[in-house]
This record gives structure tokens, sequence and C-alpha cells, in this order.
């Protein structure tokens, strides 16, 4: 039986591809062998875990066989040639289901990829299976357990995905945020993860909301820059949009001059011993000679903070607006497969009109100006990524009220989200031995200057155990 482990960030050892190319290279391993150490751990930690929905497992047999004969004769597709990745399940996959952790669409098999994931199939990757999400990429939870103590919360609505990098299943794995799914899970679970500029990478058939963004995580900086850009130079952003850009390997390491500290409405709500462990990290970066400015020192800051302070509400009312139609045809043709989480949003949703949903966007754009205006005074924002460690998750109790946030709280991971900006989280801290995310935000497009930042904040700047 798997036993719970506790995360200490100066030991813990991640699980990586970038560096082990060279032994495909050099003929001393394969992508082949790579991919059977992961089914493997899959094997020992997936009884607890529950990070998948669906694995690949013959095909994905078949296409490492693949990527180790291109190793042999020198001729791999790219840097992720081999690379398992697993797919969370609100993505299309042409040869496994898409059921979006929603008992509606259970059997739902489209025959077809997402562009992300036609994407990572050109460049050789090796596609692992289907990762548990929140229902509908909502809040309400599926079986994933947190690899560090299987009584808390992983995270949503990627909540497979980040288990999966955790527990060494898989060195890279695709999710989707719209509110503060890929970050947030990603703080609970250890990870590192980009959500990028919004439409930086093609979301293929999710193009409903204004809000999703499709987003990578990965245990090392270095393999998570090369998932996003590789799939970025086949597929493109969104329609209309620019996409992500930035150099074919990952950016080197660069050292920040200025950084601006945001608390956000999440500050109020993050325990002391968080807020204590991110003061201490905040404290070695000035040692390093980093200029720290925050809202007191600046009235442009204290014009974001509080152009943000209802960032949750903004983004979950947009959001729930923009998804009112789909989900209620999915509530009318399924009443009993679309959980009360979801019929309660839509309810909600159906309540508002045009107006309110015109209020929000000016509320988003008032904001996303904001942002824009601090461009000169520092290279990026730091804050923390999540309000302390993984909640514990025990379940819904019969004949109470819905937990109103089982997936944990997303009040650090709005923001970036209605701004559309790339951020980078770290696993920096730990708290009472769990994972304890910090991000980096930049201005729109700054994508690969945020991973250069976070390349050297990993290298550089020593993790804080509270």
């Amino acid at each position: 039986m798997t036993i719970a482990r506790r995360y200490d960030p100066h030991t813990f050892k991640a699980l990586t591809f970038y560096d082990a190319t060279a032994g495909f290279k050099s003929g001393s391993d394969t992508p082949r062998a790579y991919l059977e150490r992961c089914l493997d751990t899959i094997a020992v930690r997936e009884p607890v875990v529950k990070a998948f929905v669906v694995l690949n497992t013959s095909n994905a047999r078949a296409a490492a066989d693949a990527s180790s004969a291109r190793w042999k004769a020198g001729k791999p597709l790219s840097a992720i040639d081999g690379m398992p990745i697993a797919i969370k399940d609100l993505l299309e996959t042409k040869d496994m289901p898409t059921e979006m952790g929603c008992e509606a669409y259970r059997g739902n098999n489209t025959l077809r990829d997402n562009a992300a994931v036609w994407a990572l199939r050109e460049a050789g990757a090796v596609i692992l299976g289907k990762t548990v999400t929140a229902e509908l990429g909502g809040s309400h939870p599926g079986p994933t357990t947190n690899p560090f103590d299987p009584a808390c919360t992983p995270g949503g609505s990627s909540s497979g995905s980040a288990a999966a990098i955790a527990a060494h299943m898989a060195p890279a794995a695709l999710g989707t945020q719209v509110g503060g799914s890929v970050i947030r899970p990603a703080a609970y679970c250890g990870n590192i993860a980009l959500k990028p500029t919004q439409g930086g990478i093609n979301r293929g058939e999710r193009q409903t909301t204004s809000m999703s963004t499709t987003g990578v995580h990965a245990g090392c900086i270095e393999d998570m820059w090369q998932v996003a850009i590789e799939i970025a130079r086949r597929a493109g952003g969104d329609p209309g949009k620019l996409g992500l850009f930035g150099p074919s390997t990952p950016p080197e390491a660069v050292k920040p001059q200025r950084l601006i500290v945001i608390e956000s409405a999440g500050w109020a709500v993050a325990d002391a011993a968080t807020r204590k462990a991110f003061e201490k990290l905040l404290e070695n970066l000035a040692k390093k000679g980093v200029a720290l400015i925050r809202r007191n020192d600046h009235a442009w800051i204290e014009a974001l903070e509080q152009s943000i302070i209802k960032a949750a509400d903004i983004a979950n009312n947009i959001t729930a607006w923009e998804n009112r139609w789909y989900q209620a045809a999915l509530i009318e043709r399924y009443p009993q497969g679309v959980s009360e989480r979801i019929k309660s949003t839509v309810k909600k949703a159906l309540s508002m009109s045009p107006d309110d949903y015109r209020a929000l966007l000016l509320q988003r754009a008032t904001a996303q100006l904001c942002h824009e205006t601090l461009a000169p005074l520092a290279d990026a924002i730091i804050m923390l990524s999540c309000p302390g460690p993984a909640p514990l998750w025990p379940g819904d109790v019969p004949g109470q009220p819905l937990a109103p946030r089982p997936t944990g709280d997303s009040v650090f991971n709005t923001p970036s989200s209605m701004l559309h900006a790339p951020c980078v989280t770290m696993p920096l801290l730990a708290v009472d031995g769990m994972p304890v995310g910090v991000q980096l935000m930049g201005q729109q497009h700054e994508d690969a200057r945020m991973t250069a930042l976070a390349r050297w904040m990993l290298h550089s700047v020593a993790p804080v155990v509270g």
C-alpha cells in the first residue's frame, strides 16, 4: 500500500525528462524503458492517488517504441520525442473517451484530438492517458487525492494532472485554467506549471469561455517550457491570438531586478504560517539584491490591488454566464448526470442579464489597464499561488450544505486569469509538511520572460520550510 509522504522542497526530487535524452542518444536508455518506469510507478501509486481516468497503455507503448527507433537513428522529431504526457480529461483525444468528469458524458468519444494533443503527437510525445478533472472543469471534485497526504485535496480542476506529476507518474501533463485550475493544483502538489497568456496555446474545441487557457504541469521548468513551446510551434494560439512565442529551448535564467509584491484578497485568508514563510522567501530575495515594492510604495500598485480585490467573483461570474447556455442544455437533457454544484452555478448564471455581464467585462478591462500600467515599474509580480497547504477534503456530508470550495480557494489565481496574464508557479515553500507554491506573473506575452525569471529563482533562492 502507498504511504503518504511528507514534503520537503530541499530533498524532494521530481521526475524529469530533459536530462534523460542524453541516455537516448547514447543508447544507454530508451523512451520505451522510460515509459515502463512510469507505468511501474503508476501501478504502485495509482490505487491511492487515483490520478487517471484511463490509461493508454497499448498505444503509449507503440508510440514509445517508434520514438526509441527515431532516437536510435539520430532523428528525433523534437526535444520531447518519447516524453510520456498525461492529458486532462477536458481535452479531446482520438483514442480515448473524453468524459470531463461528468456522468452525462460517460463514454463520450469524439474520435479526434484537441489541438494541443495533436501537436504533442506531431512532436513525438507519448500520450500516456487521461487524468481526472473536476466536473466540467468546475469545482465538483473527482476521486484524486493529494500524493503527499491522501486526506487532502490535490486542487482542481486539473487535479489528476497535478497529482500525476507529484507522484512521479509522468514528467509532464496538460491542464486547463479558467479561474485557478492550473496554478492552484500545481501549488498544492509541488509542481512547476505555466498558465500562459490568454490564448497562448490553441484550445482547439474549448473556445467557449473567454478566460480558459491550456497550461503545462511538469516536474522541472525545462520540461514545462519545452512542452509548451513544442505545442505552440505546431498548433499556435487560439483563433485571432498571437500565440505563445519565445525560444525553441528553455530560456536562460535571468535575475529580476525589481519585483512587485501583490497581496490581493488572498492575503486576508492566507494562514499565518504561509504568510510567514512567504515573507521569509521575500527576505531571501532581498538578500540576493532583488528590490521589492509593495502597495504602499506606489499609487499604481494600490490601484491594481483595488481592481483585483473582487477578482474571484468577477472571474467566476463571467465564466458562469459564458457557460450557462451549454450547461443548461446539458442539465435539461441529463438531469441526473450533472452535480448539484453545477446546477447551482447555472441557476445563478441564468438570473444574470446581459448588462450584468457587460459590467463584469468593464471591471475586467479596468483591472487589465491597471496591470498594464505597472509594466515600467518592475520585471514581474510575485505572489502566493495558494492561501496555504492543500486543505483536508473528507467529502460532502449528506444532508448538509455543499462545501463551497472542495478543491481549495482560487483567490490567488483568479487575478492572473482575469488579467489574461502569464504566470509560472514554483514549489518554493513547505508549510506543515505540504507544498505551497509561489508565482511570478508578467504582462501579456511575457511567458518566456516569466520562465527565465522563475528559472533563476528555482536555481538561486533557497526554498523555505515553515
